[in-house]
C-alpha cells in the first residue's frame, strides 16, 4: 500500500526546509514540556496546590499525546499529509495562547492535556512523511540529526524554565512556544510535500478497525513498537520526577537542577551524532545492539547507586547520561524497523506506534512516581532498570521475529 510520491531529490529546496520547520515545531512541542517542568512548583504554588500535582502536567501532556493518534494517522492517509499537519499546529498555538488564561490547577491540566494532542500530530503524520519521502539510510541520519535539534528542548528547556521563572510569570513560556510553533506553521505550509498513497479512500469505523486489526495482529510490531515504548520512558520519568528529586527532595537551586539536565541530554545528543556516522557503515540491527550495550549498564549503574544511598544524584545522573547515549545509537533504527515491520500505510502504523508508546510513557511516569514516593530514589532508578530490561526483551524478540521472516521492503 506504501508508494513514494516524492524522493529526497526531486523535494529539491524542500527537502530541507520541510524537516526544519517540521523539527521547529517538534522543538516547541518538546520545550513546551522541558521548559515548564522547572517552572511547575512556581505554577502550583500560584493557584495553592500541592506538588504531587508537578508531574501529573507531563502526564497530562502524555495523555494528550495519544487522544487522537487513532484517527489522525488513517485520517492523513486519506485526506492528506499537509492539511492534517496544518492543522494540528494551528491547534497547538491556540491552546498555548488559551492556557495563559486559566484560573486553576484543574483547568491548567485540562490545557495541557489539549496543548498534548499536537504531539499526535508529530509522529502519525510529520514522520510518516519524512519516512515515506527519503530511503532508509538517508532517513535514519535524517532523523538523527533532526533528534537533535529537538533535543536542545530537554537540554536548554530546564535552564531556560528556571532562568525565565526568576524574571517573568509562567504564562510568557506559553506565548515563546506559540510564537515558535507559528513560524514553524509558516515554513510548513510553504514546504511540506504530500506524500499519501490512499487519497480520496472512505475513512469509516469500518476501515479503521480492519486496518488496526491487520497491524496488531502483527506481533513483530507490537514487539517493536512497545520496545520503543519502554527505551524512552526511564528519560521521560526523569523530565517529570527530577524537579521533585532534585529541588525538592536534595534541596538543590533551580539553576544546578538545570545544569544536571545538561550531561544527560548530551549524551543523547552525542549518541545520535554518533548514529548519523555509523549509518551505511553498519547494519540497522547492528546499531541497535550497539546501543543496547550503554543503555543497559547506565541503569544498573542508576539503580545500584540510589539502592546503596538514596542522595547519590550525581551517580543516578551519570548512570542515566550512559543510557541516554545508548538511546540515541539504537531508537531511530529501532522505529524504522518497527514502522516498516507491518505493510500497511504508514500512516496507519505511525499511529499505532505512538499509541502504543503513549500508553506505556503514560502509565509509566504515574508507576515511576509512585516509586519514587514509596521509595525514593532507589526505588524510582529500579523502576527505570526494569524498563529497560523490558526494553532489551522486546527487542530481542524483534530482532529473532525479523530474521525468522521474510521481511517487509525497507526501501521507501
Amino acid at each position: 500500500m506504501h508508494t513514494t510520491t516524492k524522493t529526497a531529490a526531486l523535494l529539491g529546496r524542500q527537502a530541507l526546509l520541510f524537516p526544519l520547520c517540521l523539527v521547529l515545531f517538534e522543538f516547541a512541542t518538546y520545550i513546551g514540556n522541558d521548559m515548564i517542568q522547572p517552572g511547575m512548583l512556581a505554577v502550583v504554588a500560584s493557584f495553592n496546590a500541592s506538588e504531587e500535582w508537578v508531574p501529573t502536567s507531563m502526564t497530562a501532556y502524555l495523555a494528550g499525546g495519544m487522544f487522537l493518534q487513532w484517527l489522525l494517522g488513517p485520517l492523513s492517509d486519506r485526506r492528506g499529509r499537509r492539511p492534517v499537519m496544518l492543522a494540528g499546529v494551528g491547534f497547538f498555538i491556540l491552546t498555548c495562547l488559551a492556557i495563559v488564561f486559566v484560573q486553576n490547577i484543574e483547568q491548567f491540566m485540562v490545557m495541557r492535556f489539549l496543548q498534548g494532542i499536537s504531539l499526535c500530530f508529530i509522529g502519525a503524520v510529520g514522520y510518516a512523511t519524512i519516512q515515506e519521502s527519503f530511503e532508509e539510510a538517508v532517513c535514519i541520519k535524517i532523523t538523527a540529526l533532526m533528534a537533535n535539534v529537538a533535543l536542545i528542548a530537554p537540554l536548554l528547556g530546564p535552564l531556560a524554565g528556571a532562568a525565565l521563572i526568576h524574571v517573568a510569570p509562567w504564562q510568557v513560556m506559553f506565548v515563546i512556544f506559540a510564537a515558535l510553533a507559528a513560524i514553524s506553521f509558516w515554513g510548513l505550509w510553504k514546504a511540506m510535500p504530500e506524500t499519501s498513497s490512499r487519497l480520496g479512500e472512505t475513512l469509516s469505523v469500518k476501515s479503521l478497525l480492519s486496518d488496526y486489526k491487520e497491524v496488531l495482529r502483527n506481533r513483530q510490531f507490537l514487539s517493536g513498537a512497545l520496545a520503543i515504548g519502554f527505551a524512552s520512558l526511564p528519560l521521560l520519568a526523569w523530565i517529570a520526577q527530577s524537579p521533585v528529586i532534585l529541588i525538592s527532595g536534595e534541596g538543590l537551586s533551580n539553576f544546578d537542577y538545570g545544569l544536571l539536565q545538561v550531561p544527560v541530554f548530551g549524551a543523547l545528543i552525542i549518541g545520535n551524532l554518533v548514529l548519523a556516522r555509523l549509518t551505511g557503515k553498519r547494519s540497522v540491527e547492528q546499531l541497535i545492539k550497539l546501543g543496547a550495550v550503554p543503555m543497559v549498564i547506565g541503569l544498573f549503574i542508576a539503580a545500584i547507586a540510589t539502592l546503596l544511598s538514596a542522595h547519590t544524584y550525581l551517580w543516578m545522573t551519570a548512570g542515566l547520561s550512559l543510557y541516554a547515549f545508548g538511546i540515541g545509537i539504537a531508537n531511530a533504527g529501532l522505529y524504522r524497523l518497527t514502522l516498516f515491520s507491518s505493510d500497511m500505510s504508514k500512516g496507519t502504523v505511525s499511529a499505532a506506534m505512538g499509541m502504543i508508546s503513549m500508553i506505556v510513557f503514560t502509565l509509566g511516569i504515574e508507576l515511576a512516581k509512585v516509586a519514587y514516593v514509596a521509595g525514593g530514589s532507589g526505588t524510582f532508578s529500579l523502576f527505570n532498570l526494569i524498563s529497560g530490561l523490558l526494553w532489551l526483551t522486546l527487542v530481542v524478540v524483534f530482532i529473532r521475529r525479523r530474521n525468522s521472516v521474510t521481511p517487509v521492503a525497507d526501501a521507501v
